[in-house]
C-alpha cells in the first residue's frame, strides 16, 4: 500500500537490521532467517541505487534473436563550450529546406492504402462540431507556455525537448539548440552546426535531447543528414554538470557500423543506470535510399560524463521480426531499469502484432537480444490530413512506434493509426512485459480531425498509477494545424483534450512535393521532482508569414473534469479582447436559448480565484466583462459553463 521510497526504507531498515542480529549472534528462528532472506531478495530485486530491476518475460515465447557486433570505442572530440548567438537578434543563417525522407520497405503498400483510405475520407467528411467522449477524472490544464526554437528553414522541426529537477530545459528543433529557465526566458540559442564545432559535421537533423535521471545530467545526440555512408555520424553530447551552461562533452560514433554503404536515419534513445541506447534505421546509398534494416547501440554511458575518455560500445543487426523502426524504452519516472533494456517495435504498414525486443544484459555481462511477438487490436495507416485554408494535404506518416517508456511491469507506447474511414486517431497501448499481452486504446474523432505525431509521459508520483499523458497535433479541413494534449487515467479513461497552441495559417511549405512534412515528433519531458505531476511538451505550430513551422514549448498540469475544467465546447461565436488583459477583459458569445450560467476565473493548477458570475444568460449575443484589478499577473483561465455543457474555457493572460 506504500509508495517505493516507503519500500525502499523498510526493506533496507529490515535488512540492516536483521544483518545486525547476526552480527550479534542473535537470530535462532526460522523466522528471523526467512526474514532476512525476504527483505535481501526483495530489497536487491526491486531498486537498486535508483534502479527498478527489468521484469523477465516468458522467454519460452521468444522466437527470434539477434547478432552482436565486437566491442568498439568511440572517438572522442573534445568538449563544447561555445557561446551563444545574441539572444535579442537569434541571428542564423540557413538554406530552406525538407528533410530528407528516405523510403519505408513498405512504402508502395502504405501509399496505395493511404491513397485508398483518402477517397473513404473525402466521403465521410463531417464539418458539425462533435464532442470527444470523456470519462477520466482528470483533465489536462496548460500553465506557463512560450515560443520554443524558432523555424531555421527546416520542414518538418523535428522537435525534442528535456528538463532537469533544477528546472533547465533544453530543447532542439532540427537544426537549432536552446537553453530556457522553467519561466520561458531563453539563455542559450545557436544553430547545432556551430554548437559542436567540427568541420566534418556540415548539415545535422533528427536531434533529441533528454534528461538522464541517474546522473541529474543531459544528453544530446544528433546525426550528420548528409544522406549517404561516407559522412554517417552519430553525435552525443554528455552535459558536464547538470546545468547545461557549463558546457559538454562531445562523442562521435559511425553511422555505417557494418561498413556496407549504408547510413543511420530516425533515431530514438533510452538510457539505464549505466547505458544508452540509440536506435535507427539504415538506408543503402543512392537515390532513393533503400531501407535495410533497423539496429541499436549499447552504450556504456559512465565515460560520457568524464571528459577526455572514450565510450566502449556495440551493436546489433540482424535483428529478427524485421522491425521498421525500433522504439527504445526509457522509465517513466525518477529511476531507471536494468539491466539490459526492452524495446518495442510495430509495423509502419499495419498489422495485429507487436515487436517486443529483450536485451537481456548491460556489455560487461553476457547479453541476448530476443524477440516475441504480441498480439494486439488490428491497426493500419490512415489517409493524409485536410487542413484549413489549403488543398494541400499534410502528411499522416504511417503506423511506426513514436515514443514510449516502462515501469511496473508494463511498457506505455504510443503511434497513430486510422480510428475510422481514413482518420488518424491517437494508439495508446499497455505491453504487460510478464505475460506478453497488450491493452490497446484509441482516442480522437472520426470524420472530423485527424489526430497526429502523439508522445506519452508518466503522469502520477506513484509507480503503481497508470495514468499518462500525451501530446499530439491535431488538423482538419476545418482549422489549422495545432498542438494539443490529453490525460488517459490509471483505468484507461480518456479526458477531453485541451488546446496548447493553435495556428495562425495553414502550411504550404514545400509547394510540388506531395503532402506537406508533418512531425516526425511531439517533445514531451516529465519534470520528476515537481510535487504534483507535470509535464513539458514542444510541439509544432504553423506561422503565418510564410506559411511554414514553428514550435511552442508548454508545461501541463491537471485538474478536475468534474469541476471546472471539463473541456467540451461547443462553437459560440466566441470572441476574447484584448489578451493580454490590461484593465478590463472583455468575452463576447452566443447562446442558443436562455441558460443558467457560471462564470469563475481558475488557476494553471485547476484552483477556482473567483466565482464571478452565476445567473442567466441570453438568448443570442451576450457580453462579460469584469476589471482585473484583484489578478496577480500571471496566466489563468475564464471557464463559462452553462446548465448543460461548458461553453468557454479561454486561457487569459494578466500583465501589469
Amino acid at each position: 500500500p506504500y509508495g517505493p521510497e516507503f519500500r525502499f526504507f523498510f526493506i533496507f531498515a529490515s535488512y540492516n537490521f536483521t544483518t545486525s542480529k547476526i552480527k550479534e549472534n542473535m537470530i535462532t528462528s526460522k523466522h528471523q532467517k526467512v526474514l532476512l532472506l525476504i527483505s535481501f531478495l526483495i530489497f536487491n530485486s526491486i531498486y537498486v541505487k535508483g534502479q527498478e530491476m527489468k521484469v523477465p518475460p516468458n522467454e519460452r515465447v521468444s522466437i527470434g534473436i539477434a547478432s552482436k557486433s565486437l566491442l568498439f570505442e568511440s572517438n572522442y572530440v573534445g568538449e563544447i563550450n561555445e557561446a551563444s548567438t545574441d539572444l535579442k537578434w537569434r541571428q542564423i543563417l540557413t538554406n530552406k529546406c525538407v528533410s530528407f525522407k528516405p523510403e519505408s520497405p513498405d512504402k508502395k503498400k502504405i501509399d496505395k492504402i493511404k491513397k485508398d483510405k483518402l477517397i473513404l475520407k473525402k466521403q465521410s467528411l463531417n464539418y458539425k462540431t462533435q464532442s470527444e467522449n470523456s470519462t477520466s477524472s482528470v483533465t489536462p490544464v496548460v500553465g506557463v507556455n512560450f515560443l520554443g526554437n524558432t523555424n531555421n528553414g527546416y520542414s518538418p522541426m523535428d522537435n525534442s525537448i528535456a528538463i532537469s529537477n533544477a528546472g533547465w530545459i533544453v530543447s532542439v528543433a532540427n537544426t537549432t539548440i536552446e537553453y530556457d529557465d522553467m519561466n520561458g526566458n531563453t539563455v542559450y540559442f545557436n544553430d547545432i552546426v556551430s554548437f559542436l564545432g567540427d568541420p566534418q559535421i556540415t548539415n545535422v537533423c533528427d536531434p533529441v535531447v533528454l534528461y538522464d535521471i541517474s546522473v541529474d545530467r543531459f544528453i544530446f545526440f544528433a546525426q550528420e543528414c548528409a544522406g549517404n555512408s561516407s559522412n554517417s555520424y552519430l553525435l552525443i553530447c554528455f552535459s558536464k554538470t547538470n546545468n547545461p551552461n557549463d558546457g559538454w562533452y562531445y562523442h562521435k560514433i559511425t553511422g555505417n557500423p557494418l561498413n556496407n554503404n549504408e547510413w543511420f536515419d530516425y533515431p530514438k534513445l533510452a538510457v539505464s543506470a549505466t547505458e544508452l541506447y540509440i536506435t535507427g534505421n539504415l538506408f543503402a546509398d543512392g537515390s532513393p535510399s533503400i531501407f535495410d534494416q533497423s539496429i541499436i547501440y549499447q552504450i556504456d554511458k559512465s565515460a560520457g560524463y568524464n571528459g577526455g575518455t572514450s565510450l566502449t560500445w556495440q551493436y546489433w543487426y540482424n535483428i529478427d521480426g524485421n522491425p521498421t523502426t525500433l522504439c527504445a524504452i526509457p522509465h517513466g519516472q525518477n529511476y531507471t531499469y536494468g539491466p539490459g533494456s526492452y524495446f518495442v517495435s510495430t509495423s509502419s504498414s499495419g498489422g495485429s502484432t507487436i515487436n517486443f525486443y529483450y536485451l537481456t544484459d548491460d556489455i560487461s555481462g553476457s547479453p541476448s537480444l530476443n524477440y516475441s511477438s504480441v498480439a494486439t487490436t488490428t491497426y493500419s495507416p490512415a489517409a493524409d490530413a485536410y487542413q484549413l485554408g489549403s488543398s494541400r494535404l499534410i502528411d499522416n506518416g504511417d503506423c511506426r512506434t513514436l515514443s514510449g517508456f516502462y515501469m511496473n511491469g508494463i511498457i506505455h507506447f504510443v503511434f497513430h493509426s486510422d480510428i475510422g474511414g481514413g482518420w488518424n486517431g491517437v494508439n495508446y497501448n499497455r505491453l504487460d512485459v510478464s505475460t506478453l499481452t497488450n491493452q490497446s486504446s484509441m482516442f480522437g474523432l472520426q470524420s472530423t480531425y485527424d489526430y497526429s505525431f502523439p508522445s506519452v509521459a508518466s503522469f502520477s508520483n506513484s509507480l503503481t498509477d497508470k495514468s499518462v499523458m500525451i501530446g499530439f497535433g491535431r488538423v482538419s479541413s476545418a482549422i489549422y494545424p495545432e498542438i494539443r494534449v490529453v490525460n488517459c487515467d490509471n483505468n484507461m479513461n480518456w479526458s477531453p483534450s485541451v488546446l496548447v497552441k493553435s495556428s495562425s495559417s495553414y502550411v504550404d511549405y514545400s509547394p510540388g512535393q506531395g503532402p506537406e512534412r508533418w512531425g516526425d515528433y511531439t517533445g514531451i519531458a516529465r519534470k520528476h521532482n515537481s510535487s504534483v505531476p507535470s509535464i513539458w511538451m514542444s510541439g509544432m505550430y504553423a506561422w503565418s508569414s510564410d506559411n511554414t513551422w514553428n514550435t511552442w514549448i508548454a508545461e501541463v498540469h491537471g485538474g478536475s473534469v468534474n469541476s471546472v475544467l471539463n473541456q467540451t465546447q461547443k462553437d459560440n461565436n466566441i470572441k476574447v479582447y484584448p489578451n493580454p488583459i490590461v484593465e478590463t477583459f472583455n468575452i463576447r458569445f452566443e447562446l442558443e436559448d436562455i441558460d443558467i450560467l457560471e462564470i469563475q476565473i481558475v488557476d494553471v493548477k485547476g484552483r477556482i480565484v473567483k466565482k464571478l458570475f452565476n445567473g442567466v444568460g441570453q438568448k443570442g449575443e451576450n457580453v462579460f466583462s469584469f476589471n482585473k484589478a484583484n489578478l496577480y499577473e500571471g496566466i489563468y483561465f475564464l471557464v463559462i459553463n452553462s446548465s448543460s455543457n461548458n461553453i468557454i474555457n479561454e486561457k487569459i493572460i494578466v500583465s501589469n
